[in-house]
This record gives C-alpha cells, sequence and structure tokens, in this order.
C-alpha cells in the first residue's frame, strides 16, 4: 500500500510570486515619480536660463524684442513650460556690464497623487561694450 505523503506547501509559490509583483509595481512607480521629478527639474532649470539669456541684451536695446526685457524672459520662460516668476531685468542704456536674474517656476504632478512645485533662478550677465569690439 502507497502512503500518501501531504504537503504544508501547496500555494507558498503563488504567494512568493505576488509578493515579488507587488515589489516591482512599487518599485517602477518610484522610479517614475522620480523622473518625473528629475525632468521638471531640468524644465525650470533650462526655462530660467533662457529667460535670463534672453532677457539680458534687452535691456540695453531691444535687438530685434518686440516688448520689454520682462516680456522677453516671459517669452522664452513659458516657451519652455514654466512660468515666469520674477525678472530683475531693468532698462539700462549705459555701456556697463549688467545682470540679469530671472527665476520661474513649474509645477508637476507626481503619479496623480501630489503636485510638487519647483522653481530656479538663473543669472545672466550682459557686456554692452561688447558691442563695440566686435568678433
Amino acid at each position: 500500500m502507497r502512503s500518501r505523503h501531504i504537503s504544508t506547501d501547496r500555494g507558498s509559490v503563488t504567494v512568493f510570486a505576488i509578493a515579488a509583483i507587488v515589489l516591482a509595481l512599487v518599485l517602477m512607480a518610484g522610479a517614475t515619480a522620480v523622473g518625473q521629478v528629475l525632468v521638471a527639474r531640468n524644465r525650470v532649470i533650462a526655462a530660467a536660463e533662457a529667460g535670463a539669456l534672453a532677457a539680458a541684451p534687452v535691456t540695453f536695446r531691444p535687438f530685434g524684442a518686440t516688448g520689454s526685457a520682462i516680456d522677453e524672459a516671459a517669452r522664452l520662460v513659458r516657451a519652455n513650460g514654466a512660468t515666469l516668476l520674477r525678472c530683475d531685468c531693468r532698462p539700462d542704456r549705459g555701456y556697463d556690464p549688467r545682470t540679469v536674474a530671472v527665476t520661474a517656476t513649474v509645477t508637476v504632478d507626481v503619479l496623480g497623487i501630489r503636485e510638487v512645485s519647483m522653481e530656479a533662478t538663473a543669472v545672466a550677465e550682459f557686456r554692452p561694450v561688447a558691442l563695440l569690439v566686435g568678433p
């Protein structure tokens, strides 16, 4: 007569597989969230830098811009998917070097759970005297 051996391990592989799948999903969600934040961070930095670089020469002379230095900064910040917070870019007709500071902000919806707002400030210097010297 054969004896039957009853195993108590039945279903343990299923529990392990489900736990592994849940862990993989949590890790993928975390990686996605980090990716969203990093992309937004790079976007806000690029927007602030573009705004500062665009506004700096307009403080001296329009150079083809249709508005003020603030308008030019806002246009470039918007084109990079951000919002202009501040622009320290006063017009100056003198030939002294001037520094322009632009602060931009971006809001990212991380995994549809939480909104994160990021801001970046970029500074650009413009030397109008370089226009007189040439290349």
